[in-house]
């Protein structure tokens, strides 16, 4: 079903070319943990590379209060100081034309509306919104956090909003470091890295090493370095003697 209404999207907006890589290639890849890094990151570039096609000034996002609260305590719990201090910010982004690593302002216009007010809105207008729930959701580090305020809903019904006032009113150290925003080195898209996340990613499928781009990366970065190294020599390399040898047994 999800297939079907995503071929449906695909058709109406005339983005076929964007389907390079399907569901099932992350899958087979990965897991269904960690399928949710891969959509994330290509969506949010893809969603800045369009705009910036069409020559967009903001970009609106439909993030609701259920969204930022569950952002908020994800950032606390993985004590992302860089993110937390964004995500509560009802617009991000930079417009300043002078800086050479700065996005296309976002904003949240249903910051602080419930997730099941704007699903009635959108029934009783009838109005055409996805319903499905995306499939990963359920194994993803989000839906623990979600699981988790709904626990806390059920004692406090104002939690989603007590926990968005609460990360409006933490205040980063001026002293505190944080990461600057630069360009990638491989396709000039921003990023706090001098290889972004994208394309750490694609990397990482087309090496068959998926998960050179999830969390912390700097031992899969030193693995790959070993392995180009290694396969740089025009002898057969010792990762290629590994590979034969599995085939061999098989």
């Amino acid at each position: 079903m999800v297939d079907i209404e995503l071929k449906q999207s695909v058709s109406q907006l005339g983005c076929s070319s964007l389907m390079k890589y399907s569901r099932t290639t992350f899958e087979n890849a990965t897991s269904y943990l960690f399928a949710g890094t891969f959509c994330g990151v290509f969506r949010r570039q893809a969603l800045d590379r369009g705009a910036m096609k069409l020559a967009v000034n903001k970009i609106a996002t439909g993030h609701n209060a259920d969204d930022i609260a569950e952002t908020i305590l994800m950032n606390i719990l993985r004590g992302d100081i860089a993110r937390l201090k964004r995500c509560t910010s009802i617009i991000t982004g930079d417009e300043s034309d002078d800086n050479e690593a700065s996005t296309i302002p976002r904003c949240k216009p249903l910051k602080y509306a419930y997730e099941k007010e704007i699903v009635l809105y959108a029934f009783y207008k009838r109005l055409d919104y996805f319903s499905t729930e995306c499939l990963y959701s359920p194994n993803a580090y989000r839906g623990n956090i979600r699981t988790y305020i709904k626990d806390l809903e059920r004692l406090r019904p104002s939690s989603i909003i007590d926990i968005i006032h609460s990360g409006e009113q933490l205040i980063v150290k001026q002293t505190a470091k944080m990461p600057v925003q630069r360009v990638c080195e491989r396709c000039s898209y921003c990023s706090s890295m001098p290889i972004c996340k994208a394309c750490l990613l694609i990397e990482g499928l087309n090496k068959g090493v998926p998960k050179l781009g999830i969390g912390k990366t700097e031992r899969y970065r030193k693995e790959m370095q070993k392995q180009d190294q290694c396969c740089s020599d025009q002898s057969l390399c010792h990762c290629m003697k590994e590979k034969l040898t599995v085939k061999e047994k098989d």
